[in-house]
């Protein structure tokens, strides 16, 4: 994986890019901008930070890469999506979350962008993002959501249960709200074969929330028609994490797709848990970090990879005051890895930190497509 920093001193704006481009084939990248907010409206970051996503595009290294998933982190998206939707009237069309989880660094939004370029037109790529529903509770809305998106993939030959890689919740008040979407998931996947004896679904559910206040749920997905039986591994590392089924909910930590080119891993949200399920290190969340990141790596390692191979990153905290513990640590660990520091609470409110990744490593195999 290779990295760059871009600074545009005129717009208070730092971009963080991952590419990976070690083969022939299709080229893939991650940005993420940080504003500096201090003493500096909204209005005015959202335009520092819209002018400085046109001018990286610029630069010959994404010269011809589409963005194809954006993610925006608002301070208070109640009072600043509208605003950020009018400007998004004025760029290409591509699946968009704009989403409440307030950047940690100060700032008022924060933005991450994956971009590819020329990737294998036997494989469709489909994301969605930014999906909600604003009435019923969190459990028909995520019933809702995941029966729309069945439909959609149905209509384009894709199956959940075959085709569906990758997926985030967002839940309005989770410490209230997640048992609802948990139920609603798993009553969902047992229709469709996904158990505890078949497989399940990476993905996060985290505090997050949407302008509107009656959507409790947000929905953010990842499908790929075209792969073939094999190229989808889920990862476990049971000697450091428990099943998810364990402790009632259903999804898998991580997921490995091979291509003839490369490996791709996304590694759902992970905290410090231990193979029991139970929560390691309550209250010190130094050490939460540790384990988190141990967690991590024994995921990586088993889909054959390492933190060398980390294209970005996004933690959540949930006390804001323990940004300044955690950054210096994870800076140190990952210093050059495009990531955004948000606070959103974890599923359990013990859990004070939670991380999730996407890696890409150059691989062969032969009897599998590039991507």
């Amino acid at each position: 994986m290779k990295y760059k920093l871009y600074t545009f001193s005129a717009q208070h704006v730092n971009v963080e890019l991952s590419f990976f481009d070690e083969t022939n084939d299709a080229k893939e990248y991650h940005l993420m901008f940080h504003v500096n907010g201090d003493g500096i409206s909204y209005e005015t970051q959202l335009s520092h930070l819209q002018s400085a996503y046109r001018e990286v595009l610029m630069d010959n290294i994404l010269q011809g890469a589409i963005p194809v998933m954006k993610r925006y982190f608002l301070s208070d998206s109640a009072n600043q999506a509208a605003l950020l939707e009018e400007e998004l009237k004025l760029l290409p069309v591509c699946p968009t979350c704009i989403l409440q989880q307030p950047p940690l660094d100060g700032s008022k939004i924060a933005l991450w962008c994956y971009l590819t370029k020329s990737t294998n037109p036997l494989y469709k790529h489909y994301w969605v993002a930014g999906r909600g529903f604003s009435s019923g509770n969190s459990e028909e809305q995520t019933s809702s959501l995941l029966h729309d998106y069945e439909s959609e993939l149905s209509l384009n030959n894709l199956k959940l249960e075959n085709d569906c890689i990758r997926t985030w919740f967002f839940i309005q008040n989770i410490d209230v709200n997640y048992a609802g979407m948990v139920k609603a998931r798993k009553e969902n996947f047992a229709k469709h074969g996904l158990t505890e004896k078949t497989h399940y679904i990476a993905s996060t559910g985290i505090e997050g929330r949407h302008a509107d206040p009656g959507i409790h749920v947000l929905f953010d997905a990842y499908s790929v028609k075209g792969l073939q039986a094999g190229q989808i591994q889920h990862l476990y590392a049971l000697n450091y994490l428990s099943p998810t089924a364990m402790y009632g909910v259903t999804f898998e930590r991580g997921v490995c797709l091979l291509y003839g080119d490369r490996r791709q891993l996304y590694i759902s949200g992970t905290a410090s848990i231990d193979c029991n399920g139970a929560v390691v290190h309550k209250g010190d969340v130094v050490s939460q970090t540790a384990r988190m990141c141990e967690n991590i790596e024994q995921l990586l390692k088993e889909g054959e990879s390492g933190f060398e191979d980390l294209a970005q990153i996004i933690i959540y905290l949930r006390d804001a005051s323990d940004y300044l513990f955690v950054k210096k640590i994870l800076e140190d660990k990952f210093h050059q890895v495009p990531k955004q520091f948000v606070v959103a609470a974890v599923c359990r409110p013990t859990w004070l930190i939670e991380m999730e990744c996407i890696c890409i490593r150059k691989d062969k195999n032969d009897k599998y497509k590039n991507f």
